[in-house]
């Protein structure tokens, strides 16, 4: 009995941890999340260009940007658009090894730091769809002239006739 309730107990502050991880903000910055840098995309392979902004700056802000921590060096972040987005650009460089960087800006007024996380995996994230024919073994067997296919088809006809007309000979009794 006692193994049982441990068992479960375990199991409750396993679930419980799980709950409370699961509500924790996933983003670095102010608690409302209006601080933080947000990276587009967040993941890419070596050579590829990524793209940051922050609303952390106000409405004219410009902010200096620094993907050191990834190789790709410094970059500026300039107000484009109403909303007061800071956006800037940045080369990750082909020899970059797959990870997580944190990415840094600071805001020219104010001094304020935000931060975001930048992924570097060997692989795109797009999807690749399947092209072409599956070799299953199934139809195509003869290839694609009509006149094989025709003759295949038929040749099983018969043999299913055949079949046929043999199973019922037999249940008639007049068997072999």
């Amino acid at each position: 009995m006692r193994r049982t309730a441990r068992l479960l107990s375990g199991t409750a502050l396993a679930a419980a941890t799980a709950g409370l991880l699961a509500a924790a903000p996933a983003y670095a910055g102010e608690a409302d999340g209006s601080g933080d840098l947000r990276i587009y995309p967040s993941s890419v392979v070596p050579g590829d260009r990524a793209t940051a902004d922050t609303a952390a700056c106000g409405e004219d802000g410009t902010a200096a940007g620094d993907a050191s921590a990834v190789g790709a060096g410094s970059f500026t972040l300039a107000a484009r658009g109403p909303e007061g987005e800071a956006t800037g650009e940045f080369r990750v460089p082909p020899g970059a090894q797959p990870g997580t960087y944190e990415i840094v800006a600071r805001c020219a007024e104010g001094d304020r730091r935000v931060t975001g996380d930048l992924v570097v995996t060997l692989t795109s994230a797009e999807r690749v769809y399947p092209r072409g024919s599956v070799k299953t073994g199934v139809g195509g067997a003869l290839g694609p002239d009509p006149v094989q296919t025709a003759a295949g088809v038929a040749a099983l006809a018969v043999a299913a006739a055949g079949g046929t007309w043999l199973l019922h000979r037999r249940a008639r009794g007049d068997g072999m």
